[in-house]
């Protein structure tokens, strides 16, 4: 693509996120190119005022009569002082645009940032289960956090991209006012020396997105390194993982050290060429075209400078080029996300009355991997206790996230309250779900923000802080919280590292009932307790009964003796149904021999 293609797409990916008020911005560049143009300019009848004391209009060019006028009609062309004081005055001016144009560039920068993050976490949030499996957590904290920041960055660049354009054409037009042979020859230099640096910056682009796609490969290793240490560290295993961290490093400071190698190039460039060309072309001025020297002198004056911001645009080109790879990724991502958006019906739940329903459903992963479901019938009833057994991958836990509505049936159809599936409103039927799985989810914050997932101080907040404590009761989480040095107010560090894993798990059950939830769903909720912590938890189970219906699923059987129905699976199938003594009792049944093996 072209740079010019490439600068239009880039300028619309930008005023997608922050709208016409870039458009301020580049108002405010030209103002204050204009100005500091016009100020330099103003060096040309200063001088012929200090060398004539007044201006002959005979020997003068277009743009200095034009200059020689306007200070006529202020009174000043013929004094030093007052050409001196306008001289200031203009770039005061120009110092005030400067500042208005910073700060506001600044503001754009910031709300771009809130605006990037923002959407990006919402878009993450909403996105579907089957895509969020497809990815790794590395990649989607490398977007939001590292790859956004170099988003930003590349805007400021961008910016500074176009007002170094607009403060290059500043110059050079007041320059060729002033002298058009000395202006044609200098910009025609200019132009070809930016032609050629084109191939740098398709170079430096690639590198680019190199970069970003490298940093999510690192941010994967250093998430996995860093979840798993205790098994990484306490099984010396690191020096693998290291291995790998190091290789990807490897490639991602190879990435920016070219990328930086390139910038120092065109800044070692910048002064060295623009120096060789105004030499060059003041000698030719002088010698061949015989000029006279003010005019030249001024125009010196306006071309290094337009050369050096000539220079400053390959500079800022080059700098969006750096980080243009991070402005691909976080489009393309957010891009994603949204093709990928959870669906969701307009049929807003009331709280669950008449209970869930399977009806033929079948479900799978992947099409070559075969069904994980097979033609699924179950019921749900409202108030019940229904348990879900079976070994290890006979499709438990994709049942419960069914029933979450995490994952859809590829066929057959899931009714809550007889409404099927696909006309729920989502958000109305998960604001009725409880759920504590096998993988405790704790948060790095204080023992009552877990459990009411901050809403609210219970110092400060007496109904709230009863509500807490009486969670914990229920889970059996009162006494060790009690006993913590800062009790509820007790930090529990990452994922609850602090406390011991029944500890945990005691305090996830005891967020899900903080909740009140109208389902319940326990996916092998007490399975790193001990018999006495388990007991508890299951009195607190059985206490719902009738209540709150509640899905369980258990490999100790013992926990499921009080469901109102228990259902097996086997490889994706339901193969029995019916109640705990039923299946117990029944000859020849999974069901009985899995009690028999568990010695119930």
């Amino acid at each position: 693509m072209s740079t010019f293609g490439d600068l239009l797409k880039y300028l619309k990916i930008y005023r997608r996120y922050i709208g016409r008020r870039l458009y301020l911005v580049f108002a405010l560049a030209i103002a204050t190119a204009f100005t500091q143009g016009f100020g330099i300019s103003l060096l040309l009848p200063l001088l012929r005022a200090s060398q004539t004391g007044s201006g002959n209009p005979e020997d003068m060019g277009t743009a200095e009569q034009l200059l020689y006028d306007l200070l006529t009609w202020m009174g000043i062309a013929d004094s030093m002082g007052g050409i001196l004081a306008f001289i200031a005055a203009v770039f005061v001016g120009k110092g005030l645009l400067q500042f208005a144009r910073g700060g506001y560039t600044g503001y754009l920068r910031a709300q771009l940032l809130r605006e990037l993050k923002g959407k990006l976490f919402d878009a993450y949030s909403e996105m579907e289960y089957r895509y969020y499996l497809r990815e790794n957590t590395g990649h989607f904290i490398n977007v939001i956090n590292q790859q956004v920041n170099r988003f930003f960055g590349s805007f400021s660049k961008f910016t500074g991209f176009l007002t170094d354009t607009i403060t290059t054409a500043s110059y050079f037009a007041f320059a060729l006012a002033i002298t058009w042979q000395f202006t044609l020859l200098a910009v025609g230099i200019g132009a070809g020396m930016l032609f050629l640096f084109k191939y740098l910056n398709s170079y430096v682009r690639a590198l680019s997105r190199r970069y970003s796609e490298e940093a999510s490969t690192l941010n994967k290793f250093l998430v996995q390194a860093l979840q798993s240490f205790k098994y990484i560290a306490s099984t010396g295993q690191i020096d693998h993982i290291r291995t790998e961290v190091m290789s990807s490093v490897g490639r991602l400071t190879g990435y920016q050290f070219r990328q930086k190698l390139a910038g120092a190039l065109t800044s070692s460039l910048k002064e060295p060429v623009s120096v060789l060309l105004i030499t060059g072309i003041i000698a030719l001025q002088v010698v061949v075209f015989e000029a006279p020297v003010a005019p030249i002198f001024v125009a010196l004056l306006l071309f290094h400078r337009g050369m050096q911001s000539m220079m400053s645009i390959q500079s800022s080109w080059q700098g969006v080029m750096n980080q243009i790879g991070s402005v691909e990724m976080v489009v393309e991502d957010l891009e994603q996300a949204k093709d990928h958006e959870e669906s969701t019906g307009t049929h807003t739940l009331a709280p669950l009355s008449e209970g869930l329903s399977f009806h033929h459903v079948h479900y799978a992963y992947n099409k070559e991997d075969g069904d994980v479901l097979r033609d699924i019938n179950i019921d749900v009833p409202v108030n019940q206790t229904v348990a879900l057994v079976g070994e290890s991958g006979a499709g438990k836990s994709t049942l419960v996230d069914m029933m979450t509505l995490m994952l859809r049936p590829q066929s057959g159809t899931i009714r809550i309250d007889a409404v099927p599936h696909d006309e729920v409103d989502v958000a109305s039927w998960r604001q009725q779900i409880g759920y504590v799985s096998q993988e405790t989810v704790v948060f790095d914050d204080t023992i009552a923000n877990n459990i009411s997932l901050w809403r609210g101080d219970i110092e400060s907040d007496q109904a709230l802080r009863e509500r807490v404590i009486n969670a914990a009761e229920r889970a059996h989480a009162h006494h060790f919280i009690r006993d913590l040095p800062d009790g509820y107010q007790t930090v529990v560090g990452d994922r609850g590292v602090r406390l011991s894993g029944g500890q945990r798990q005691r305090l996830f059950v005891a967020r899900e009932l903080f909740k009140q939830p109208n389902l319940l769903l326990l996916d092998e909720a007490t399975s790193d307790l001990d018999t006495a912590s388990e007991q508890h938890i299951q009195n607190s189970i059985d206490a719902l009964k009738g209540e709150v219906t509640v899905v369980i699923i258990a490999h100790r059987l013992s926990t499921v003796k009080n469901a109102d129905r228990v259902y097996v699976l086997d490889k994706g199938k339901v193969i029995e149904e019916g109640s705990y003594e039923e299946l117990r009792m029944r000859e020849n049944g999974q069901f009985r021999e899995m009690v028999e093996m568990q010695s119930l």
